[in-house]
């Protein structure tokens, strides 16, 4: 391995071989001489899903870490843009993103990292970065429900005495965010925040994003109750209809209720489903679906059982039995066809 960083090293131009000489990226800046200060600031390029029943949202965003390397410093009055892939050279901070169910790093062409180091030692790492983050929801109000939630970002390994999260420009070290066109949501606030995460091994600096989310009710109001509204209007016709006119009370009586159930059903099953999971937990609740599941399973092994009894009774019976069976079915059915 050393081989391999000795000839990338020949490579480099004179002026980073000179920067590079000596330099050991397993040593944090003002290593003994206090912690490091590390600014961050973020690009939101996407929210792309936002799901009540997994409770955490996806997003696209742009990392921005800045900090001071006294290491790097170097003569002149402009930037070094170096690749992306010279950051195996340098030290960066180990960031990670909290309650983060799975990440990625996009790598098309190459993988999206961004490195600038400035004259006065200050170095620019910018990640492009598609996250799954956690969320809790409280749908109690659903659909009339807002929800908080956050992006937390933490140091893995350095505690406080090493080094220091900052937003770089407090609020506003957030952009994109008015750009962004959610399906069922609107974005209503969205504020930073910094704060320690406590453990067992020690206090680690944590950075925080809240942003606020209201749902847009005016999905609902078109999609579930103006067409109940409107069905529960129409059942009101049959108390104008002759009483004497059964058959027309009972027909639209029947037709309004199966239309009520399959716009319940396509509207509030997935609101009673992620309501259920929210109250009473995933564990709760994937053992309430496996009671149903055993009970349907019992219940058709019974109706085969009892089927089964049935034929074998009907094969084994004498042939007044057979007969006297055969003209009951015959009489059954042309009870049932009368009706």
């Amino acid at each position: 391995m050393d081989g391999s960083v000795t000839s990338t090293e020949e490579i480099l131009p004179p002026t980073i071989q000179k920067l590079m000489k000596g330099y050991n990226k397993y040593l944090r800046p003002f290593f003994g001489n206090g912690p490091v200060t590390v600014g961050m600031s973020l690009d939101i390029a996407s929210i792309d899903t936002i799901s009540e029943i997994n409770m955490d949202y996806t997003a696209t965003i742009f990392l921005r870490q800045r900090w001071t390397d006294e290491r790097l410093c170097f003569d002149g009055n402009k930037s070094l843009s170096l690749d992306g892939r010279l950051v195996e050279l340098l030290w960066v901070p180990d960031t990670f993103i909290v309650d983060s169910k799975k990440s990625f790093l996009h790598d098309i062409t190459v993988e999206n990292r961004l490195i600038r180091i400035f004259p006065n030692g200050t170095v620019l790492y910018a990640l492009r970065i598609t996250t799954t983050v956690a969320c809790s929801m409280d749908l109690t109000k659903y659909p009339m429900d807002r929800q908080t939630c956050t992006l937390q970002l933490e140091s893995w390994g350095y505690n406080v005495k090493d080094v220091v999260f900052h937003w770089t420009r407090g609020n506003q070290s957030v952009s994109g965010l008015d750009h962004l066109q959610l399906a069922q949501y609107t974005l209503e606030d969205h504020y930073t925040s910094e704060s320690e995460a406590v453990y067992e091994t020690g206090n680690y600096p944590k950075l925080i994003f809240h942003f606020k989310l209201k749902r847009s009710i005016l999905y609902f109001i078109l999609e579930t109750y103006v067409p109940s509204s409107a069905l529960v209007v129409l059942s009101w016709v049959s108390f104008w209809i002759s009483q004497s006119s059964v058959p027309a009370r009972i027909c639209i009586g029947r037709n309004i209720k199966q239309s009520l159930v399959t716009c319940d059903n396509t509207s509030s099953v997935f609101s009673f489903i992620a309501a259920t999971r929210s109250r009473t937990g995933n564990g709760q609740y994937q053992q309430y679906q496996q009671r149903r599941e055993n009970r349907e399973s019992s219940k058709q092994a019974r109706f085969g059982r009892q089927a089964a009894k049935v034929r074998e009774g009907y094969q084994t019976g004498s042939a007044t039995e057979k007969q006297t069976r055969a003209v009951t079915l015959r009489n059954d059915r042309h009870s049932k066809s009368r009706l």
